[in-house]
């Protein structure tokens, strides 16, 4: 059976999901996800060479998680440490006065299409907030200006718009970016829910 039909059938009459802590074992069923979201959503627009080891670098320095629904994993996030090239930790330490170490960036964001309409993505969202807020840090993440669904949920969610930058993601492409910082009120909290997020267009080096 193809991953497509598996989750087809995950979201028919499924139960509750669940979030928990992304395991080894779980990067190949986050791969066959990833696929699908590519072929639907074109998220990654560049299909990554190594696909398990660009979602494995989301979490390189912190966390990731996957959204289960009926035993099956349908959904995926990382939590990793910001860098000089993150405009969002860049924008929001520069605003408060502190070390971009202060921050945190999401990303790596997507739900299997056959299992939206869950509140998967907005699961996701409070869990990687909530860690964030347990080590101190405060999430930020950006997203291409284009991708306008996306950046509304994030603003339905509280996130709050810091700037739209310009970024250069190879000699001749340049890309309008928004900026997002999570509420102050939600950090550390998981009681930040919503509805299926569309991926994230988060560029934390590079092209997606």
């Amino acid at each position: 059976m193809s991953r497509a039909s598996t989750s087809t059938a995950a979201g028919a009459g499924a139960g509750k999901p669940r979030v928990r802590r992304r395991g080894a074992a779980d990067l190949g069923v986050c791969v066959r996800a990833l696929a699908e979201v590519h072929a639907r959503d074109g998220y990654p627009v560049n299909w990554p060479a190594r696909p398990a080891g660009w979602l494995a670098q989301a979490s390189s320095s912190l966390d990731a998680w996957v959204a289960e629904l009926d035993g099956q994993v349908v959904g995926h996030i990382g939590l990793s440490r910001s860098g000089a090239g993150d405009a969002a930790a860049v924008l929001w330490s520069a605003r408060e006065d502190v070390g971009i170490e202060r921050t945190a960036v999401v990303s790596r964001l997507f739900v299997a299409p056959g299992a939206r309409g869950h509140g998967i993505g907005g699961l996701l969202m409070a869990e990687a907030v909530h860690e964030a807020g347990n080590r101190g840090l405060h999430p930020v993440l950006d997203v291409v200006s284009c991708d306008t669904a996306a950046a509304a949920l994030y603003e339905r969610l509280g996130w709050e718009l810091l700037a739209v930058v310009e970024q250069r993601w190879s000699p001749d492409r340049t890309v309008s970016v928004r900026c997002y910082a999570a509420p102050v009120t939600t950090r550390g909290s998981r009681g930040s829910r919503g509805p299926d997020c569309p991926p994230p267009r988060h560029s934390p080096a590079g092209p997606w």
